[in-house]
């Protein structure tokens, strides 16, 4: 969860929203709040990580107004070579003196962030993880708490497990998806999420038609050319149909015709029966078919947790 800049009211919905739901469990926040969310931070039960010394002092203010007995807990992020967040490896230590010095903070956990885990031949991850444990053992030798200390993404917990640590941060994996095809089968992972929708409407074209936005697709015979009430604004990318985009519907593969629109897409059914109200699977199993996200990321030249991410919100989840 991170934190725009200027947003205070945008971000505490969007970082708070588990805490909404009734969860009472332990939430990171993976970049350091911008000082005017510090209060909610606190408030919460968030814990965040921190690199800055504005960020520490902020988070101190904001422990000391709050009503509590309990220091926050925070994690140092130190930048190892993602570039991303995260102190120089330099300014860890001083940092983390800075928050031990404050008695409104509890320094909780120190943490990096491995940039190329999914390349199992690339030492660039033995170098950050080396620049990382030199860090704890500076901050070992002037008697500075480590805490929880944890490194790996997905890919770190499946290929590097020198770099597992105390916890690991596992995101792709969640789904249920490998982080890159080398990874593919290290473990057993079962996908956790379907893209399903239902056919609104059907009508038989003749051979010589065009679909959609440019008529960009031509029926090639007299076919059946069924409408889903789904687009790119839930998540659709507009160009997959234009790559071999395919759908599942009563157990036949068949193609997403002409470009996605926003909110509905068509589909050429040849002359399988389809009817208003079939199920039709974007993403998950139907009969003996499957179609995965890994699918639509090798079509559109991405990876697959930008396929997973890019389902939109108003998309209703349905959990099973």
């Amino acid at each position: 969860m991170r934190a725009p800049t200027g947003s205070r009211s945008r971000w505490s919905k969007k970082a708070c929203s588990f805490r909404d739901a009734g969860i009472d469990a332990p939430i990171m926040v993976l970049s350091e709040p911008v000082a005017d969310a510090a209060e909610t931070v606190v408030a919460r039960g968030l814990t965040p990580v921190v690199y800055t010394a504005a960020g520490i002092d902020a988070l101190a203010k904001a422990g000391a107004a709050h009503d509590s007995s309990e220091p926050v807990a925070v994690h140092l992020k130190v930048d190892t070579g993602m570039h991303r967040v995260g102190c120089p490896p330099e300014a860890a230590v001083e940092l983390a003196a800075h928050v031990s010095e404050r008695p409104e903070l509890r320094l909780a956990g120190v943490c990096t962030h491995f940039a190329v885990a999914d390349e199992l031949d690339n030492p660039y991850t033995d170098q950050q993880r080396a620049a990382f444990e030199q860090v704890l053992e500076r901050m070992r030798a002037r008697g500075l708490p480590t805490g929880i200390v944890h490194a790996a993404n997905t890919a770190g917990a499946l290929a590097v497990p020198a770099g597992r640590y105390d916890m690991v941060r596992v995101g792709i994996g969640i789904y249920g998806i490998a982080p890159a095809p080398a990874l593919a089968g290290v473990v057993d992972l079962e996908p956790a999420l379907a893209l399903k929708a239902h056919v609104s409407y059907v009508q038989t074209l003749d051979a010589g038609e065009r679909i959609s936005y440019g008529l960009r697709y031509e029926t090639s015979n007299a076919t059946r050319v069924a409408t889903v009430p789904i687009g790119y604004a839930d998540g659709v990318p507009r160009e997959l149909p234009h790559r071999g985009g395919e759908v599942l519907i009563r157990g036949h593969r068949l193609p997403i015709a002409g470009t996605v629109t926003m909110d509905q897409l068509m589909v050429d059914a040849g002359d399988v029966p389809v009817e208003v109200g079939d199920e039709v699977v974007f993403i998950g199993a139907q009969g003996d078919e499957r179609i995965t996200a890994e699918d639509w990321a090798a079509r559109m030249d991405t990876i697959a947790y930008t396929i997973v991410c890019g389902i939109g919100p108003r998309v209703p989840r349905r959990y099973a």
